[in-house]
């Protein structure tokens, strides 16, 4: 059994005793905890009511973690917005849509079906920052409880934001749904059985894509390991040729992460999913700003020409922004050390390079459903093969590996040394230690485990052979560094 509570939220696997996986004492105290502090953080008036909504994928523990994350609200005093089955980023536009003051999705994103999570928002549908996590983990430690009375016990409605959530990526100025229909794509979908079963063919039908649905029952039994990498979307790639369709689509089952097939049943590159996007977004703003004679700022304000990634993220957007005159920003691992970063340089556009499209004008968290939309509009607006869009990119590798220590404190000695060793090359700090070798368009990334003696290593070449060497050559490194 294994409970693992961070920041960001609490998730762990179904059953065993409280301390030691995600139970129903685990669910409460956290549940609690979120509410003191969510009435800590807004303040409102004596006599006003909190509003939090509660969305889940369809992970077999849903409903009992449903009905104790709810109950527990109740007991709080505040009143609860049922989404049901709903996708992470459906969730977040509900908390908008409702003007709620917080919310909590139930999923345990890629993790296997064993697994459940709690993962908190605040009243923009937006997850709470390193601060307020961490807030919620210390009051959930003090055991100190204190219950609404009976006249005082909060209300429930059930709503679904599904329809309402794919109007607003429709309503979109930069989602042609005229260009899509027109060109008549076949997509074949793999929803790993979760809500992207529900969303992701509504979506389509919409745009007048044709859809061949693999795994689209979210009946939470997920027909593989859920998260989306080659290994494990064969069952698509093999539909996607056997079906003649244009590409594939795959979503991991809160439906945050977007991976993609070609026509010739070959994966695009999870990486590639953003920088596709990017690309589209940027192209558009400059012939935007070039029809209407205007800066391409002024255009596009309040945004500005830039993007933002995490730093384990392929360097393909870095380049795709700058060939548009763009400028790139990185942040550290985490959805919301990306968000933050794209507040601060006004990106247009931002993500994760695991397939996360974080588009602004729509809201501050990974959607693969605008994700989606925004890739088929430039498909239809390219008119060319998925695979021949592909071909237009930088071709870059990334490979991971990590290095097993025995002691925590060595971690960072090595991160340290590293330091010094590449004091010639661009480091970046703030997360881990990024080196970045400029002249060969390569860059290694070590990131150490918050929970484990490990050091993560991500690195990324031309070449999948000179990425592994790389990493190689930095293992090697490290070695020598402790012995």
């Amino acid at each position: 059994m294994t409970l693992i509570k961070s920041i960001s939220g609490i998730r762990g696997t179904i059953g065993g005793a409280p301390g030691d996986a995600l139970t129903p004492v685990d669910i409460v105290k956290f549940t609690y905890a979120y509410c003191v502090k969510l009435r800590e953080r807004l303040r409102k008036p004596q006599g006003e009511r909190y509003k939090v909504v509660v969305g889940k994928d369809a992970r077999i523990s849903g409903e009992m973690v449903e009905q104790m994350v709810c109950g527990t609200l109740l007991a709080c005093g505040v009143d609860v917005v049922k989404a049901g089955f709903a996708s992470t980023p459906t969730t977040e536009m509900a908390v908008i849509f409702e003007k709620a003051d917080g919310g909590i999705i139930l999923t345990a994103s890629h993790n296997p079906k064993q697994w459940n999570a709690l993962k908190l928002l605040n009243e923009k549908g937006e997850f709470l920052n390193a601060e307020e996590g961490a807030g919620i983990l210390a009051c959930a430690e003090e055991d100190n409880f204190d219950f609404a009375d009976v006249d005082s016990i909060g209300s429930i409605e059930e709503k679904d934001f599904t329809d309402m959530h794919i109007d607003a990526v429709l309503a979109l100025d930069a989602v042609d749904a005229d260009a899509i229909r027109k060109a008549g794509f076949k997509v074949a979908l793999d929803a790993v059985n979760s809500v992207g079963g529900i969303i992701m063919p509504r979506l389509f039908k919409r745009l007048g894509v044709e859809c061949v649905e693999v795994n689209c029952t979210p009946d939470g039994h997920f027909a593989h390991n859920p998260e989306p990498l080659p290994a494990n979307l064969t069952d698509l790639c093999r539909a996607v040729v056997d079906n003649k369709a244009d590409l594939g689509v795959s979503v991991d089952p809160d439906v945050d992460r977007l991976a993609l097939i070609c026509e010739d049943g070959k994966p695009f590159g999870e990486e590639y999913t953003l920088v596709s996007v990017a690309d589209y977004l940027l192209s558009r703003a400059e012939s935007e700003a070039k029809a209407a004679g205007k800066p391409v700022e002024e255009v596009i304000a309040p945004y500005r020409l830039t993007t933002a990634s995490n730093l384990s993220s392929s360097r393909a957007l870095r380049d795709v922004t700058e060939a548009h005159g763009g400028k790139y920003y990185a942040a550290a691992v985490g959805e919301v050390n990306v968000t933050t970063k794209m507040k601060e340089c006004g990106a247009l556009i931002g993500g994760e390079g695991n397939g996360g499209v974080i588009y602004p004008a729509l809201h501050y968290g990974r959607d693969a459903i605008v994700g989606t939309a925004l890739f088929l509009t430039n498909l239809a607006h390219r008119k060319c093969t998925v695979s021949e869009l592909l071909a237009t990119y930088p071709k870059y590798h990334i490979t991971k590996n990590r290095i097993d220590l025995s002691d925590k404190a060595l971690i960072d000695k090595i991160l340290d040394e590293m330091k010094k060793i590449y004091a010639s090359e661009d480091i970046n700090d703030i997360d881990g230690v990024k080196i970045s070798f400029e002249s060969r368009k390569e860059w290694v990334h070590l990131r150490k485990s918050n929970t484990e003696p490990i050091i993560r290593i991500y690195a990324e070449a031309a070449t999948q052979e000179a990425a592994e060497k790389l990493a190689g050559e930095i293992k090697a490194i490290a070695g020598k560094i402790i012995s």
